[in-house]
């Protein structure tokens, strides 16, 4: 029997690898996404623009082979504890890694509409706001990777700054707005690429949360933070 148990806790090791490594590719597909549109943005690359969307495909078809190995392993290994907290955890980073990667495509779709913009503020901010988020999602799944716990809290501390960037850009372009009417469309559409990216940084304090119970059994306990008056 001992025998038996240490083969069934061995595969179950290999078969949770497995997910782990299917949540890194779809973290660095993510990333990527993320770091494309922003430069398709800023160098009015149209075509880059557009294989960032179709290369979101790729995401969906990781999202439903992490979806069925999550759903095999539980049905035929019967996980407990902790071991099930990381499968259900594997799970539901999916998918939400697939939605940042909606972002990222939500983002590149708006690049032709933006092709004549000039050179306002929240351009330049935009690309840094990005690169915070982005380094918050490869933090935080490499904290699922290796099951820490502690790197999962830091990357919510660090939310706080990716907040502080839309609520800046949030301003600067309704004072755009107000001056010039004739700003209002392409604001519009900057503002709506702002709020896809603060979005990302909440998933991925979404994601620290799910690292945090699974490696811990404990909910991430709710830390205060400073009043979002723009902030959907």
């Amino acid at each position: 029997m001992a025998t038996t148990s240490g083969h069934t806790i061995k595969a179950f090791d290999e078969d949770l690898d497995r997910l782990r490594a299917l949540i890194s590719q779809m973290g660095g597909l993510a990333e990527h996404a993320i770091r494309e549109s922003m430069r398709c943005l800023v160098q009015r690359d149209l075509e880059g623009a557009e294989r960032v969307v179709e290369n979101d495909k790729k995401l969906d078809a990781l999202e439903i082979e992490t979806e069925k190995r999550a759903v095999r392993l539980i049905a035929l290994r019967a996980p407990m504890a902790g071991d099930l907290r990381d499968v259900v955890a594997a799970m539901k980073i999916s998918s939400v890694v697939e939605r940042i990667g909606d972002y990222a495509k939500n983002i590149s779709k708006r690049v032709p509409l933006l092709e004549n913009v000039g050179n306002i503020e929240p351009l330049s901010l935009l690309p840094e706001m990005a690169r915070i988020a982005t380094e918050m999602v490869h933090d935080v799944l490499n904290a699922f990777v290796e099951r820490d716990a502690d790197a999962a809290v830091r990357v919510v501390e660090r939310d706080r700054a990716v907040d502080d960037f839309y609520n800046s850009i949030f301003r600067t372009l309704l004072t755009f707005m107000m001056e010039n009417p004739n700003n209002i469309g392409q604001s519009t559409h900057l503002l709506f690429i702002a709020k896809n990216v603060e979005r990302v940084g909440d998933h991925a304090t979404n994601i620290a949360e799910m690292v945090y119970y699974a490696a811990t059994g404990q909910h991430l306990a709710d830390r205060p933070r400073g009043e979002d008056l723009y902030k959907a």
